[in-house]
């Protein structure tokens, strides 16, 4: 059984560690959003793209779900140190991190295409796992908030990076736009992994920032349509299990909740996974519904989800 599947950078990559788990890892197929790709000063960085390396890999700093576990800073520290208005990493940087975003940076701006690069590091770091970034053209996620200034509301338009690392994701958010997604191409390798699995999973990652890019590049979500499709909430009760995704499906104007979710995904997916809290809501879901423990508190909980999902395709794919 070979499954794809449709990562951000927190919720997903937690369900990764349980599907490599129960499955072989080079049956398993990720297409990564890099809407949130970067420039740090003269650092590029792929942010939802190293953690799912970092993940398969086994390096994931799991308190962050960012960069390597038990990094150093001394780098980044000593930068502060020459900090001034024009120069400043306000990201804290690993130093293992930093090398292999370094990496990334010295191909970039040798002109390989980032899903070359993707790759290269993949065999590098031995991952079996296929990982494929969603393009390799510019798609930038970028946030429309409300600032008020002496009583005068200004409309300012944000990168992700600075809503997020910059404001810390609070702002009066009005909406969320994929610049350049009409014009992307997905990655070639990408689509035949659609095409090649028995079928996707879109994690538990926001939908608007994390898994709405990718959906936002049309052959993908074409492509997508033709398969059958399980969707894991990362929505429990009426709040977001990590991050800003309850916030930006308000702004998008979607209830915070598990059929908010649905609607954001109703015309692609076969299966909503949601928590078992929610089954209330089952009867405003108009698909199939597994109701499980999304909450994934450690590994157990991690492998406990993979195989219900796995479990529920083979039932879905008997009747």
């Amino acid at each position: 059984m070979k499954v794809c599947v449709l990562s951000g950078g927190t919720g997903t990559p937690k369900l990764i560690q349980g599907l490599k788990k129960v499955m072989p890892e080079n049956d398993i197929s990720v297409i990564v959003n890099t809407a949130e790709d970067t420039w740090v000063g003269d650092l590029y960085l792929s942010p939802d793209i190293d953690t799912v390396l970092y993940t398969f890999s086994d390096q994931i700093n799991e308190e962050t779900w960012y960069g390597v576990k038990e990094d150093t800073f001394i780098t980044h520290e000593t930068l502060k140190k020459f900090e001034s208005r024009d120069f400043s990493e306000l990201l804290r940087i690993g130093d293992k991190d930093r090398a292999l975003k370094m990496h990334k940076t010295h191909y970039i701006n040798k002109g390989y295409p980032l899903s070359k690069i993707v790759d290269m590091e993949r065999e590098l770091l031995n991952i079996k796992a296929n990982i494929y970034p969603m393009t390799d053209d510019n798609v930038e996620t970028k946030i429309l908030i409300n600032e008020n200034n002496d009583g005068h509301d200004n409309k300012v338009l944000l990168k992700f990076h600075n809503f997020w690392i910059n404001k810390k994701g609070e702002a009066n958010v009005l909406d969320v736009f994929y610049e350049n997604s009409n014009y992307a191409n997905a990655v070639d390798s990408a689509l035949d992994a659609i095409e090649n699995c028995d079928f996707v999973i879109i994690g538990p990652s926001n939908p608007i920032t994390s898994i709405g890019p990718i959906l936002s590049i049309k052959d993908i979500k074409n492509s997508i349509k033709d398969k059958v499709v399980f969707a894991v909430s990362p929505i429990v009760g009426d709040s977001a299990i990590s991050g800003p995704a309850g916030i930006l499906m308000k702004a998008k104007g979607y209830p915070v909740n598990v059929v908010g979710v649905y609607e954001f995904y109703k015309d692609i997916i076969n299966t909503l996974v949601i928590d078992n809290i929610d089954k209330d809501k089952i009867n405003n879901i108009d698909c199939n519904v597994l109701a499980t423990n999304t909450i994934m508190n450690d590994l157990t909980d991690k492998i406990n989800l993979a195989k219900d999902i796995i479990v529920g395709y083979k039932s879905l794919n008997e009747k």
